[in-house]
């Protein structure tokens, strides 16, 4: 990758919380208009990594480097908001207005912003409704707004999908597409191997270290998965796209004192 389109780069870096390491001699790096996913077991270091990236957690060893006035925006995962706090939808987007204005309330020029987001993505006629009043999708929408009202030039997102139904998840990787083709660069963590992750021109696949890093068709493989979560998976192809299968084989156990073959 040249060094001329990259916005942020990971070299070597290792960190952690307390004497432990989350990430291990880490070497990740995006490019402008980037599409990347982050996969890899609950506790591999994958929100570690996005903040990093952000700028928020600084490396032990190694070295960040991005680019000079970078513009990065952060979506968290909608389960951890609390959606009972009393605002509405424009209210909630113009909470992340960078302005050099004292005053309490949003200029016309930011309420002029907010809407041209808002309708962006789709949402302007739910600016007057309560947060909590709106779908998962709309809820996941409107933090895409926040972060959008920046004009950022990385999106980073942690688990955009989690707790969403399949029509969702659908709903929110579309948006993310359109936004990408815009030329938004986004990385994004998931769980999601089949429904997120297969989507994505690249992933990479992290447990503590870079395990690989490549298209789908490249890093889904069973030996790459085992490596990664330490089980092993089966991939198989469905219509020209890796279909990851967990192989878990239950075994019975034969019970002491119980025929076999007989109703325990």
């Amino acid at each position: 990758m040249s060094a001329s389109v990259e916005l942020v780069a990971l070299e070597g870096v290792t960190c952690g919380y307390g004497s432990e390491a989350v990430l291990v001699d880490v070497d990740v790096a995006v490019a402008k208009r980037e599409f990347v996913g982050i996969v890899g077991p609950s506790g591999a270091g994958k929100t570690t990594v996005l903040r990093v990236i952000a700028g928020s957690m600084p490396p032990a060893h190694g070295r960040v480097r991005r680019r000079a006035g970078l513009r990065v925006a952060y979506v968290p995962q909608i389960e951890t908001i609390n959606w009972s706090f009393p605002v509405t939808v424009q209210e909630c987007v113009l909470m992340a207005r960078v302005s050099s204005r004292r005053l309490p309330w949003a200029s016309r020029v930011e309420r002029v912003a907010v809407s041209e987001v808002l309708a962006r993505l789709g949402i302007e006629e739910l600016r007057e409704r309560h947060i909590r009043e709106l779908s998962g999708g709309q809820q996941q929408r409107v933090f895409i707004a926040r972060a959008l009202l920046g004009e950022p030039e990385l999106l980073l997102m942690d688990e955009p999908t989690s707790g969403v139904d399949v029509r969702l998840r659908h709903e929110v990787l579309h948006l993310l597409d359109d936004l990408n083709a815009r030329g938004l660069a986004i990385v994004l963590m998931t769980h999601d191997l089949n429904g997120i992750a297969t989507h994505l021109p690249r992933l990479v696949c992290l447990n503590r270290r870079v395990i690989a890093t490549g298209s789908p068709a490249e890093v889904l493989s069973p030996e790459v998965l085992e490596r990664t979560y330490g089980a092993s998976m089966q991939v198989l192809e469905h219509g020209g796209m890796p279909v990851v299968v967990d192989t878990f084989e239950h075994r019975h156990e034969h019970l002491p004192g119980v025929p076999e073959g007989s109703a325990a």
